[in-house]
């Protein structure tokens, strides 16, 4: 059960790249605000990803994205203060740890305690995240070494 328990807690690739978007724009305040290219740059993520996340963030009121001129990224107060366990449940989405019911239902659906117990482990998992901010995430020594990260050139 233990090793369907660390398969079941891995977060997707685009919820991993929306903390680390959230985590980048924490520490640039202060500074010239970066473009969503500049930042999948520093953070080594394709272009077209990087902008699906801020798009996805900006709709959930987490970063501002201004074109143009001046533009750039920034992180909204709610950003700041976003508790990591109800971004990645958000981001996640309700999906259950193991398919009961899909194509092939499994034969043990109506008498199982997996289920329970794996749902119980990701609960837990959520829990242990709620009383972390993104604030939180990027205190010293992560703020710094975010800053001192070199944009090299993004993956296509």
């Amino acid at each position: 059960m233990q090793l369907i328990y660390a398969e079941a807690m891995r977060l997707t690739r685009f919820t991993d790249v929306a903390l680390r978007v959230l985590m980048r724009l924490a520490v640039a305040e202060g500074t010239e605000a970066p473009t969503t290219r500049e930042v999948a740059a520093t953070m080594r993520v394709p272009y077209t990803h990087a902008a699906k996340v801020v798009a996805r963030l900006q709709h959930l009121g987490l970063l501002d994205a201004r074109r143009g001129r001046g533009g750039g990224l920034s992180l909204t107060s709610a950003g700041h203060s976003a508790s990591i366990g109800s971004l990645v449940r958000e981001l996640e989405g309700p999906e259950e740890v193991v398919e009961c019911e899909g194509d092939t239902p499994c034969p043990l659906r109506s008498a199982c305690r997996l289920r329970g117990a794996l749902r119980g482990a990701q609960d837990a998992f959520y829990a242990a995240l709620d009383p972390i901010t993104v604030a939180d995430l990027v205190a010293s020594p992560t703020g710094p070494l975010l800053l001192g990260i070199g944009s090299g050139p993004p993956p296509d």
